[in-house]
């Protein structure tokens, strides 16, 4: 199984329980966990109750809005392959569904998810997500942009760092995942610049509140609300 992506072909091998939790441990990785907490994270200050959470994954993002006390949804193309927390799912083709399939919800959490569609089918998702009702919108894709990170931690017993440097992708072509679930771009990749995604955002009428950064785990945020209509 490819371990960076549950397809609706390998979905039933989580069924199994040493395979769930192998996969648990192996994706919600040290560098990977400030993902999941910026999508909270973002959420705070909020006056919002009903979450929609596309793309769900192994849970762990419902299961931190459920033990917030958040009533959350969830959706995706196959039945989530977690079985705590028990939430309400809504099965479905992001590039096919109506927004009516998805109204009622005060947020659309969509995280990590864009980037395994084609770029043109980014468009009309966001605005069918409009289209919903909903009054806010988190988005998170892959960032590939000029970056440096560095950090260091020591004491008596013992230290660790981390560096990281990203450069000249601009000038570079974004190689499409062979597998075919896999990401179709990338921001910071030649013709895929952050001012082109937000334009894009803007274009399906929500307004950007908010734009974050996450590290290691490379990837941009944004915290949007609906444009007036």
């Amino acid at each position: 199984m490819d371990r960076d992506v549950i397809t609706p072909i390998t979905r039933s091998s989580m069924d199994d329980a040493a395979n769930r939790r192998a996969e648990w441990h192996a994706y919600h990785s040290e560098k990977r966990i400030g993902q999941q907490w910026m999508q909270i994270n973002l959420l705070a200050g909020l006056e919002v109750s009903r979450i929609l959470e596309v793309g769900p994954y192994l849970g762990l993002v419902t299961a931190m809005l459920d033990n917030a006390g958040y009533d959350v949804s969830t959706l995706d193309l196959f039945e989530p392959p977690f079985e705590k927390p028990q939430r309400p799912h809504i099965k479905a083709d992001l590039t096919s569904f109506e927004p009516e399939t998805i109204a009622g919800f005060d947020v659309i959490l969509c995280c990590e998810t864009l980037e395994h569609l084609s770029w043109d089918d980014a468009l009309p998702v966001l605005t069918k997500f409009h289209d919903s009702g909903a009054r806010y919108l988190v988005l998170s894709v892959p960032y590939e942009g000029f970056q440096l990170g560095w950090s260091v931690y020591l004491n008596p017993f013992t230290w660790r760092h981390a560096f990281a440097l990203k450069k000249l992708r601009g000038g570079k072509t974004f190689k499409v995942h062979d597998d075919p679930w896999g990401h179709k771009w990338e921001l910071g990749y030649k013709g895929y610049p952050v001012k082109r995604w937000e334009a894009l955002i803007e274009a399906s009428g929500w307004k950007i509140r908010q734009r974050d950064f996450t590290h290691p785990c490379r990837s941009v945020f944004h915290l949007c609300e609906r444009a007036l209509d």
